[in-house]
């Protein structure tokens, strides 16, 4: 079966075999550098999520299909809906992520171990909703405004799909390594040509300009 006749939603099975019967199919990854440096589908091209809108008109100029692939598969929606409002039709977005990737056993390319943005952000969450209930309790009830002011911003987060906490994360220099070019890799996605490197540069080299993180 062609795989435009295919669905929106793709599990991993599917990814991988559209990938092996049309070698054309791209991979696009919205994950931050840092994650996409941690593990990645091999030939996942990376383009985070915040850059994706000022380079649309790169990236739907490509006419083969294209799977949408981040950490759960959330974001990977929120860049489908953004990349078909500005006429892109021929998206598939990995159902699970590469978490669902990974627990289907299919192979991706390791690197440095880093804690992926969507655990970042359960971290940060939690720990600033207990600081807050602690402080509430042995310094002044006006503390208890923050737990409160966390909950509606995870809420919010998930009515709108669309998460700050994330975007402050992931301008942190851990999100992001030193010579990731999105340009570049723009111009090799849209080329089908392989995707740029990214990963941390020795002290002792220049660094190639940096993303700004997604």
């Amino acid at each position: 079966m062609p795989l435009t006749a295919l669905p929106p939603l793709l599990s991993p099975a599917r990814v991988a075999s559209a990938l092996a019967m049309d070698p054309a199919t791209r991979l696009l990854d919205v994950r931050t550098p840092g994650e996409y440096e941690t593990a990645h589908i091999p030939g996942a091209y990376n383009v985070p999520l915040n850059t994706l809108s000022e380079h649309a008109r790169e990236v739907r100029s490509v006419r083969d299909p294209v799977i949408l692939v981040c950490q759960s598969g959330q974001r990977a929606r929120v860049a489908e809906e953004s990349l078909r409002r500005s006429g892109m039709a021929n998206l598939h977005v990995l159902d699970g992520g590469l978490n669902g990737w990974v627990a289907a056993g299919q192979p991706v390319v390791r690197g440095p171990q880093r804690l992926s943005l969507e655990r970042q952000v359960r971290i940060v969450a939690g720990a600033l909703a207990a600081l807050g209930g602690v402080l509430a309790l042995v310094v002044s009830p006006w503390f208890a405004l923050l737990p409160a002011f966390i909950g509606s911003g995870l809420v919010f987060a998930g009515v709108t799909n669309t998460c700050g906490m994330a975007l402050l994360l992931s301008r942190l220099s851990y999100n992001r390594p030193a010579n990731c070019d999105v340009p570049a890799m723009v111009r090799a996605f849209t080329s089908a040509t392989p995707p740029v490197p990214v990963g941390r540069i020795p002290s002792n080299m220049s660094s190639s300009p940096c993303c700004r993180p997604g």
